[in-house]
């Protein structure tokens, strides 16, 4: 058993929580188990190849006591500033939990259920069942262990077969606390064979708080999801997060993540092709300054023929801050015709700035285009010397140039409108931040 101090306090915030809980048998045992195998990998570190590159210490200095859940109000200018413009289904989680009287569900087509996840436990446990992987108890990815001992709550959407979404359904994560806090989140989605719908993810706040959120993604035969994440939250943060997607016969999975937030977080997105011309469109970008540290992770793996693989991530990266790129597409024997591109492009903007980028591309199969790329590289200096000279100050220069290189994630993408729109303002954000880019 390890005697990691961060280990240590998160075991006794579990057994104080099972002392306090009143849940389903089946839950209570999944708990059970997953906080076993997290004690058992214990929080990574250097040796461990997939943290090589992360530098843990803002975990591991800041949480070495037992951690607790705040429960505040909202400041309502904060709730308004992060909002989708236009209509949606809109859930506002606070804290780590679900808060109904913020929230604005709305009228859902019929044969759709959109909820907390503390609800789903209650009324569909189906649905909530459908959050758990085996690789909670058996896997090697210890913060999802975590999240499915400790996770408060979450939202679940399952949309039937043939059913369209019009409008987009919001998930806003909102902390505001006074002091340190931790949000454990377990998220559904449910896409039935030939349904469309667009899921927005916005992750906010103020204070040093560390969400630890998992998501669980089926997409059925023929069925298109749009899965937009974007991570914003306060400097001070620390972000986990583990999207888990698995994509039937002729399903698209269209993904799209922006950090801007966060003194250390990871994104892993794992997405398993399952059936034969299933799609995956992957883009996104890190932006960063400061003392932040980001990794993004996807990994891929096509395991039936005539998959299609578009990976496009590129970072910005100014003062100390560093930037970690895991990409790895795996095909499998019998994926005839797979497709696969991923490219990885950085931009620094500082000579303190770094990144470690990592593409991988294993082949077992015949018949297949597949290819992977990264690069990293400065300023264009003769782009910047032509603004110049047509008048355009040293400042306003870069901006332009570092908003056209961010740019064509966001253009690749084609989003639609009011979720474009509510992406692109926080690269505006970002760009209007004082003394930006370093």
């Amino acid at each position: 058993m390890s005697a990691n101090p961060v280990v240590t306090a998160l075991r006794r915030v579990f057994e104080m929580c099972a002392e306090a809980a009143r849940e389903p048998t089946w839950l209570t045992r999944r708990r059970a188990a997953a906080m076993t195998r997290f004690i058992e990998l214990g929080v990574p570190g250097r040796g461990d190849e997939a943290w090589r590159f992360t530098d843990l210490r803002p975990l591991t200095a800041a949480r070495a006591e037992p951690l607790t859940v705040a429960d505040t109000g909202i400041d309502p200018d904060l709730l308004a500033a992060h909002r989708l413009p236009g209509a949606a289904h809109r859930i506002v989680v606070l804290n780590g939990r679900v808060r109904p009287e913020l929230s604005a569900i709305g009228d859902l087509p019929d044969g759709v259920w959109l909820g907390s996840a503390a609800d789903a436990i209650t009324h569909r446990p189906d649905l909530a069942e459908a959050a758990f992987d085996n690789a909670d108890t058996l896997g090697a990815q210890p913060f999802a262990s975590l999240n499915a001992a400790l996770f408060t709550d979450g939202f679940v959407l399952a949309i039937d077969p043939d059913v369209t979404l019009k409008f987009p359904v919001e998930i806003l994560y909102l902390g505001d606390a006074s002091g340190p806090c931790v949000y454990h989140v377990r998220n559904t989605i449910l896409a039935g064979a030939g349904s469309q719908a667009t899921v927005v993810e916005t992750y906010a706040g103020t204070g040093a708080s560390w969400t630890n959120a998992v998501t669980a993604i089926e997409v059925g035969e023929s069925a298109k999801l749009s899965h937009v994440k974007i991570q914003a939250e306060d400097n001070a943060a620390i972000h986990f997060a583990m999207t888990r997607v698995r994509l039937a016969a002729a399903s698209l999975y269209d993904g799209f993540v922006l950090i801007t937030g966060a003194r250390l977080s990871r994104q892993d997105i794992q997405v398993a092709m399952t059936g034969e011309a299933a799609n995956l469109i992957l883009n996104g970008a890190w932006l960063l300054r400061g003392d932040q540290e980001a990794t993004l992770a996807p990994a891929v793996d096509h395991q039936s023929p005539g998959g299609q693989t578009s990976e496009l991530l590129k970072g910005v990266l100014g003062d100390h801050a560093h930037g970690v790129f895991l990409g790895s597409v795996m095909v499998r024997e019998g994926a005839d015709g797979t497709n696969a591109r991923q490219l990885n492009r950085n931009l620094l903007t500082s000579p303190t700035a770094r990144v470690d980028t990592k593409p991988e591309l294993t082949i077992y199969a015949d018949e297949v285009k597949c290819g992977h790329g990264a690069t990293v590289g400065d300023l264009d200096e003769a782009a910047l010397f032509y603004l110049l000279s047509r008048g355009i100050d040293p400042v306003t220069a870069r901006h332009m140039l570092i908003e056209a290189f961010a740019a064509e994630v966001f253009d690749t993408a084609a989003l639609v409108p009011d979720v474009d729109a509510h992406a692109r303002r926080y690269l505006q954000a970002w760009l209007d931040q004082e003394g930006a880019p370093a």
